[in-house]
Parts: structure tokens; sequence; C-alpha cells
């Protein structure tokens, strides 16, 4: 199926990528790196840590994610979700593969890789559960995708997040394995713990987000906006991505260093199940007629996980030191690389599959 009159007729232009930008995979690895090594040489800083919250909210985390998501969605232009929101085929393909497709490939994938480990397994499929509400946006902007479409696919997310967590980690941990004839996981799930988390990282950057594009464009107008104050903030999104990346690599730096072994084999299905998300999300939106940037979003919302939340759940229902929260932080460990790895991968599948696409990018 061809791409529509009207999504042809909305360009995207992409300028030279920056010099963060064009190396960001060198910038993520290295706070990998420095996470490790503060939290297995700095003594006292994971207990530093874990003590600035609020509730089960790591304030230096909420920081690190605040700055991340901010200047992401101060560039949306609001004024056009409505459009997007009209794209009934864009949305229910979002929410049927976030919601059914996602966690049941996580499912899985846990219980083929991971059968004699529950601890593992029980940690991967919360992962498989928690859906992307953060990261997405950078992926997104850095693959050209459409902007406007990801602010609504991730507001849709975090609602459904809110609905649907608890429902589904019963049926996954209980129901299903009780049903199929294999062990079952008990474990409560806050809600409360939920909805703070949804309202810290999604709720307050998205709020500040509107008002400034709103605020901006009308005292000084679209062309400034875009042009002048845009350039200006929009660094501090990686900024944030970095910062947050060495606070959570710290705080599972011993466990992650001490047990290689687990964490490879955590990390196989992980990297299985990204690669298939992405891609499969990825030609179907093609297959269905979405253009390059919407079938890159759909892609995207799709293959990435809200870590944040999978850690913030196993901590809080299995304790900090569990096998649940260590396959939580080897989440981003592997998800953030092979991220970035698929930024690259579907610029250049758009030019090959999207021939004749406005929204294709030319560099």
């Amino acid at each position: 199926m061809s791409t529509t009159t009207k999504d042809a007729e909305q360009p995207r232009v992409m300028k030279e990528m920056s010099f963060l930008d064009r190396w960001l995979p060198v910038w993520i690895l290295a706070a990998m790196a420095a996470g490790l090594l503060l939290g297995r040489f700095v003594p006292g800083l994971n207990t530093a840590l874990e003590a600035v919250k609020i509730g089960s909210v790591s304030l230096p985390i909420a920081f690190g994610l605040l700055v991340m998501m901010y200047p992401v969605l101060a560039k949306v232009r609001y004024d056009e979700t409505r459009r997007i929101g009209a794209d009934r085929r864009l949305l229910v393909t979002s929410l049927v593969l976030n919601w059914i497709v996602g966690p049941a490939l996580m499912f899985g994938l846990a219980w083929i890789f991971l059968a004699d480990l529950p601890e593992y397994r029980t940690g991967l499929i919360i992962v498989g559960l928690a859906r992307c509400i953060a990261m997405v946006l950078i992926w997104n902007d850095l693959a050209c995708g459409d902007r406007e479409a990801a602010a609504v696919l991730v507001a849709i997310n975090s609602v459904f997040q809110v609905i649907a967590f608890g429902a589904l980690g019963w049926f996954y941990l209980q129901a299903l394995p009780s049903w199929l004839g294999l062990p079952t996981t008990s474990a409560e799930f806050s809600i409360g713990a939920i909805v703070l988390s949804v309202l810290i990282f999604l709720g307050i950057p998205l709020v500040a987000g509107f008002l400034t594009r709103i605020l901006g464009e009308r005292a000084k107008g679209r062309t400034w906006y875009e042009e002048r104050f845009l350039p200006r903030i929009g660094p501090w999104a990686l900024y944030g991505l970095l910062f947050t990346i060495v606070l959570l690599f710290a705080l599972q730096g011993d466990a992650i260093l001490s047990a290689p072994g687990d964490v490879a084999r955590i990390a196989l299905p992980l990297l299985v199940y990204f690669v298939v998300m992405f891609l499969g999300s990825f030609l179907f939106g093609r297959a269905i007629g979405l253009n390059y940037a919407k079938s890159a979003t759909v892609a995207f919302t799709a293959a990435g996980n809200n870590f944040e939340l999978a850690i913030a759940v196993a901590i809080g229902t299995f304790g900090v030191t569990s096998g649940q929260a260590l396959a939580g932080v080897v989440g981003p460990l592997i998800e953030v690389p092979v991220l970035v790895a698929l930024v690259y991968v579907a610029l250049a599948m758009g030019r090959r599959l999207f021939p004749g696409d406005a929204t294709v990018p030319t560099r």
C-alpha cells in the first residue's frame, strides 16, 4: 500500500547530526562503564543514591529523566496531535504491538531462555510488561520518526500502564503459567507506585513541554521558538540520558560485575526481543501503508521498555538485591546500545523500503 497523500505532504528535513549525536553510542558505552566503576569502587555511593528518594522514586534518577524528556517534549507541535489521534490504524497497531504482542513475546522468551532461573525469568517478564514512556522519545527523534505521533503513543502507553500493569502481571506470572502447567510467581503490585512513576517521569516534563511551546510561540512566534530556542535546549536531552545511565548502572554495578554469566543469560532473550519487536513492527507498519516516520515511531514505541518502572516494581516487590531487580537493570544494559544501533538501521531501511516517501530523512 502506498503512502497517503496527506502523509506525503508533511516533509521532514534532517539536519546534519551534531558531534554529540554522531558519537552517541560511544558516550552511552562510556556512561555505562562510568556507572559500573562508580558503583564498584566508590564506597557508600549506592547507599547515598538509595537514601535520596521519596517513596520508591529515586530523586537523582527522576532528575535525570526530567532533564532528558523535557527538551524532546518541548519540540512537539501539540497542535498536530489531533491529526495523530484521528489515525485509528496507527493507534490500533501500536496498542496491539505494545500490550498484546510485546508482553507475550517476552513471556515466551523468558521461559525459553530462563526456564531454570525463576528469579531472572520473573524479572524479564516484568520488563516486558513495562512499556516505554521515556527514552523512546530520544530514539524516535534521532531516527526522524513522527514526533507528534510518538508523544501521543507515549501518553496512551502511560495511561495503559496505570490501568493494565497489575492485571497483566497477574496474568503472565500466575494465570497463564498455571493454565500451561508451569510454576507460578506470586507478586503484589503497587498501583500507587506505578501512578507516581508515570506522573513524575512523564507528567511533569509533558506539562512543562506543552507550556513552553504554547507560551514561547505566543511570545516570540514559531520561527524563533524552533530555530533559536529549541537548538539551545536540545542537547540537554542527551545530557540527561547519559546522567541517568550512569546512575542506574552505579546502583547495580556490583551485581553486574560479580555475575557476568547470569548477565549474559539475561541479555540473550532481551537482544532477541528488541530486534524482533523492532523489525517486525517496522515492516508491519510499512505493510499496512504507514509512511516511514510513523513506521519508525510504531517500531520504537513497540520495541522499547520502561526499565525505570520495571526496576522500581522489581525492587519494591522482591528487594534491591533480588534476581528480579538484576534482570531489570540488565534491561537498559542491552536496550540502550541495541536501540541506538536500530536508529541507524531505521535510517538505512527507510531509504530502501520507502522510495519517494517525503518523511524519509535525506541524510
